[in-house]
Formats: structure tokens, sequence, C-alpha cells
């Protein structure tokens, strides 16, 4: 039997959706495309709303070769006298060799590290150095020496950026030439050989301390060594320590500190030392 009411509802739904859907394809038929309408683009802008003027960097004048100081270097070491230097034990005037444009570490009993009389904070180091060709030793006993990019003490107190024959002379990687003293090894070596200058080229940036004596900001260094990158925006975890883990001991301005090694090998010699104080 037919159920009237039921069939009546079907139609009634079938025929309003019909119509919902003819409406619809009506409205969307009045549409206009969609490229038509869109908002235009507005001009490009005045690229003198990025430019920056001041302030004016300052002419600086660049050596006239390669490792020659520029304009606003302080000389450290020209080859004639050491009058930037003290002994890093008392202050006396620096007991190393002098001769032909050259100074040569003193091993002589008593004569110890140098360092700079004056301190720095941050800044960008050239030093040249030099393996004596007779060079005897092994490892670590031939041709020891170092820079400490800042002299936090007597000794060896301070972060040391090595200077060793590295080649052909297998050490422990985090001691040899381009290392940062037991914390960073070297990108690569290009260690030149025996009797062959050498050179660094240094941009150190000091650590930063709360006034609590904490650290704020982890020193780090960035080392160019026979113009070839060997240590990238390096982060130190503290001084360069011969013996223990590394830690920070709070210091604002520090001299430059050049190593006298008691290994038994031949002294190491350097030249043109000269520094840039980056503000």
């Amino acid at each position: 039997m037919l159920n009237f009411p039921d069939t009546r509802r079907r139609f009634s739904t079938a025929c309003a959706l019909a119509t919902l859907a003819a409406a619809c394809t009506s409205l969307l038929a009045q549409q206009p495309p969609a490229t038509q309408g869109a908002p235009k683009k507005g001009p490009r802008g005045n690229p003198k709303d990025t430019e920056v003027w001041e302030p004016e960097p300052k002419v600086v004048k660049s050596g006239a070769e390669y490792g020659a100081p520029p304009s606003d270097a302080i000389i450290l070491f020209d080859g004639k006298n050491l009058d930037e230097w003290v002994s890093n034990r008392d202050k006396s005037p620096a007991p190393w060799i002098v001769k032909d444009g050259i100074l040569t570490v003193s091993k002589a009993r008593g004569s110890g590290n140098i360092e700079t009389k004056r301190s720095f904070r941050n800044y960008q180091l050239h030093l040249e150095w030099r393996i004596p060709e007779n060079v005897t030793g092994t490892d670590q006993e031939r041709g020891n020496s170092g820079v400490f990019l800042a002299s936090t003490g007597p000794g060896d107190a301070g972060y040391e950026l090595q200077i060793l024959d590295s080649y052909n002379n297998r050490t422990y990687s985090n001691g040899q030439a381009g290392s940062i003293y037991k914390q960073g090894i070297p990108l690569v070596n290009p260690s030149r050989k025996p009797g062959e200058w050498q050179t660094y080229d240094v941009v150190w940036m000091a650590p930063v301390f709360n006034p609590d004596g904490s650290i704020k900001t982890a020193a780090n260094v960035t080392v160019f060594y026979n113009g070839v990158l060997v240590q990238n925006h390096f982060e130190l975890s503290g001084e360069t320590l011969y013996i223990g883990k590394p830690f920070y001991r709070q210091y604002d301005r520090a001299p430059i500190k050049l190593q006298a090694h008691p290994d038994p090998s031949p002294p190491v010699s350097f030249r043109n030392i000269w520094v840039r104080e980056l503000n």
C-alpha cells in the first residue's frame, strides 16, 4: 500500500535541493573572473628608505702588501726593539733576543714568557713566526711556543693559540699548531716546513662577565693560519689549561703574551707583530 505522506515529503525535499542547486549555479555564473576586481599592486617604494648614511666608517689605509700593518695598527714588534714588551714574571724589560730584525725566544734560565705593556679587549692580531730549520725533537717537544690572546696571570695563565712544528710531526690534535690549546682542533693543517715563515691572523673577542663574575658571553676566536681558516668563530669554554677542564676567571682587559716553552728544541722566532683594537 502506498504511503502518500512519505512520498510527498520525499518529493518536496528533492524539489528544494534542486531549487538550491539552481540558485547556486546562477549566483556563481554572475561572479566576475578571479582576476577581475583584484587589488592593484602599489609602487615598489623608495630605495632611499633603506639607505643608511651615518655613521660613516673612518678611512683606514691598508698595508701595501699582505701582512703590512694598516694605518690604525699598534706596532708591537717591527724588528727594532722590545719597547712594547715586558717580562710576564715581574714586568721588567723583556729579556728575549732581537737581532737582524727578528725576535727570538730566550731559553736562558729565568727568562720566561713576555707580554705586551698594553692591555686589550677585542682586537685583530697579525703575527709571523718561524720554527728553526734545525729543529729537533718530536710531539710537543719540537718548536713549542704559543701566543696567549689574553694573559690573565703569570706563567701560562690565559687563552693560548698554539705554536708548534706541525709539519710531519704528529701530536694530539688539540695541541698542534693552529689549535686553541686543549680545546679547539684546527679545521685543517696548513703548516709549512721548518725554516719557513708562517703567519697567524686572529680576531679575538674577549669574554663578557656579569657583575657577580659569572660568564655572560663566552670568548670566541677566528684564526687564519698561513691565509687558511683554521678556527671559525670558535667559542672557548674557559682558559686553556695543560691539565684539567677549562673555566673562566673574570678580567676586563689583558696583555698579549708570547710563550718561552721549556722544551729542549731550538727556540722559535717572531717578526712583524701588530694589533688593531676593535671597539
